[in-house]
C-alpha cells in the first residue's frame, strides 16, 4: 500500500555520550557537555534527541550495559523536566528497560529488539520504537549478495521482526524500520547507493514510518573520493547533506543525523523551491508589471 509522503521528516538530532564513536567520540562524555549539546540541537529544529552511550561501529569494544547506564544516567537526570523528546540508541534490552523507566519517547535499536524475552516489556509501554536493520556477516568466502537479493533480506527481516512485536502486544503504529546504511550494509559503497535509491519504494511495501541515518558516514568518501576514510568525519557534512535532501524526497519520515540546522535549513529551502504558489514567476524574468515581494 503507497503511504503519503511527509511534509516534512522528523529529525533526530545525535548525543553520543561515548569515548570512541566514529564522529564525536569522546566530546560529549561529559554530562554537562551532552546536556548542552541536546539543548543547542533542539533549538537548531530536532524534533528528537537521539541519546548514544555505546559506539555501533562495528570494530567498537563491547560495552555492558551498567556502563551504558552509567554513561546515560547523569544525562538523563539533568534532561529530567525539560521539553526536549528524547530518543536512546541501544541494543541492550536492561539498558532499554532503564531507558523505558525514564519515561523516554523513543528506544533506537541497531539490531531490531532482537530479544523476544524482552517483548512484553516494551509492549507495556507506548514509546516509538524504531527497528534497524544489519546485514550478518559474510562468511568468508561466501559470494556477494546482488542489489535485488539485499532489498528482498531487508523486507523480509522487517516482515518477521514486526510481526513478532505485534504478536507480543506492540502496537503497530509504534513501529518504525531503518533499513540501514554504511558499515551495517556491507562494506560496499553499492550496497548503501541500492538501498537509498529503493527507499521510496521500500516504505511503501513495508508499510511502516521510515528512518534513514547516514550522516557523516565513511560510504559517504567512498561515494566522492573513491575511498572510505579519505576525509575526516566532520568533512562529510556537504556529501551527507545531499544524500538526506535525497532521503526526504523520497518520502522518510525520520532523518537521523548529526548537523541538525543545515538539514532543517536545506529542507526548508527544497519547500520553497518546490511550491510553485511562492514563485512569483517562471524563467529568468518576471511578467511585464508585476512585482516582486
Amino acid at each position: 500500500m503507497t503511504r503519503p509522503a511527509v511534509a516534512r521528516p522528523a529529525l533526530l538530532g545525535i548525543v553520543n555520550v561515548t569515548p570512541d564513536s566514529f564522529s564525536d567520540g569522546g566530546r560529549y562524555l561529559d554530562a554537562e557537555r551532552a546536556v548542552e549539546h541536546a539543548h543547542a540541537l533542539w533549538d537548531a529544529g530536532a524534533d528528537f534527541v537521539d541519546i548514544g552511550a555505546a559506539s555501533s561501529h562495528p570494530a567498537a569494544p563491547d560495552v555492558p550495559p551498567e556502563r551504558e547506564i552509567a554513561r546515560l544516567a547523569p544525562v538523563l537526570d539533568l534532561l529530567e523536566g525539560s521539553e526536549l523528546r528524547l530518543s536512546i540508541d541501544s541494543a541492550r534490552s536492561e539498558v532499554q528497560g532503564y531507558a523505558l523507566a525514564r519515561g523516554v519517547s523513543m528506544l533506537n535499536d541497531i539490531r531490531g529488539f532482537a530479544d523476544p524475552a524482552f517483548y512484553p516489556e516494551l509492549a507495556r509501554h507506548s514509546c516509538k520504537l524504531v527497528l534497524m536493520y544489519s546485514a550478518p556477516p559474510r562468511p568468508p568466502g561466501a559470494r556477494s549478495v546482488t542489489g535485488s537479493e539485499l532489498l528482498e533480506r531487508i523486507r523480509k527481516f522487517f516482515e518477521q521482526r514486526t510481526q513478532a512485536l505485534i504478536a507480543a502486544g506492540i502496537a503497530p503504529e509504534r513501529i518504525i524500520v531503518d533499513p540501514g546504511m554504511g558499515l551495517f550494509l556491507g562494506p560496499s559503497k553499492q550496497a548503501s547507493l541500492t538501498v537509498l535509491r529503493a527507499l521510496a519504494s521500500l516504505r511503501d511495501q513495508l508499510g511502516y514510518p521510515m528512518l534513514i541515518g547516514i550522516s557523516r558516514k565513511s560510504i559517504l568518501t567512498a561515494i566522492t573520493d573513491g575511498k572510505g576514510n579519505a576525509r575526516p568525519p566532520l568533512e562529510r557534512a556537504a556529501a551527507g547533506l545531499a544524500a538526506e535532501l535525497f532521503a526526504a524526497r523520497s518520502g522518510v519520515d525520520y532523518i537521523r543525523t548529526h548537523d541538525v540546522r543545515a538539514l532543517r535549513d536545506g529542507l526548508a529551502v527544497e519547500r520553497a523551491l518546490s511550491d510553485t504558489r511562492s514563485l512569483p514567476f517562471r524563467g529568468h524574468a518576471p511578467p511585464a508589471g508585476e512585482e516582486l515581494a
